[in-house]
């Protein structure tokens, strides 16, 4: 029996750049939350936290 070759990873699911993005969505969501300027980007501030840190839980189990 043949061995098959192993599928090339694709570079965007690779943990560096998707844990990178995600953290960059939690610092997003953070100066979103602490801005004094409007109300609209105050109140998506914690859905955009909550989405950025989903996503690092998540891409944390991605292959490096």
């Amino acid at each position: 029996m043949k061995a098959q070759p192993a599928m090339p990873r694709r570079r965007l699911f690779r943990r560096r750049y998707c844990e990178g993005a995600s953290t960059v969505l939690i610092g997003l969501g953070i100066a979103m939350l602490v801005q004094p300027f409007t109300v609209g980007l105050y109140t998506w501030s914690f859905p955009v936290i909550l989405v950025g840190a989903l996503a690092f839980v998540v891409t944390s189990h991605f292959p490096e």
